[in-house]
């Protein structure tokens, strides 16, 4: 990876939102709550469909950033905030941008929206291991 500079911008990246992958998540995580694999029990709760959960959401983040800075850095924090859900049938198009670069930090804000809205917003702080 190169020198990653402020205000430089993310490749855009689609993500299907299908059952599987939500289901996948959801036990990957050992989240069990049925509104992520029953779509009668989401269903009861008002909405139309099961939905992803934070976690899962949570590693579509940060391998959205990896895969742009590659292998050299590494995560070394994140703030994510939920907003719309991910239901089966959505794309969530994850975009991001270099906020700031301090030293051996950058910190990258990650965007991920569907047909409703925002899903999340991010803050992703890299650490390289020699000052960038």
């Amino acid at each position: 990876m190169t020198r990653p500079t402020t205000g430089q911008t993310l490749p855009e990246l689609s993500f299907p939102i299908t059952a599987g992958a939500i289901v996948a998540g959801a036990i990957a995580t050992n989240d069990f709550e049925n509104v992520h694999h029953d779509k009668a029990a989401a269903q009861a709760t008002g909405v139309p469909d099961i939905f992803m959960n934070i976690l899962t959401t949570n590693g579509l983040v940060q391998r959205y950033v990896s895969d742009w800075c590659g292998p050299g850095p590494r995560i070394a924090g994140i703030a994510i905030r939920l907003g719309a859900p991910n239901f089966v049938g959505d794309t969530m198009v994850l975009t991001g941008e270099v906020a700031s670069v301090d030293g051996d930090r950058a910190t990258v804000s990650v965007r991920g929206r569907n047909r409703i809205g925002d899903h999340v917003t991010a803050t992703v702080t890299l650490e390289y291991g020699a000052a960038l």
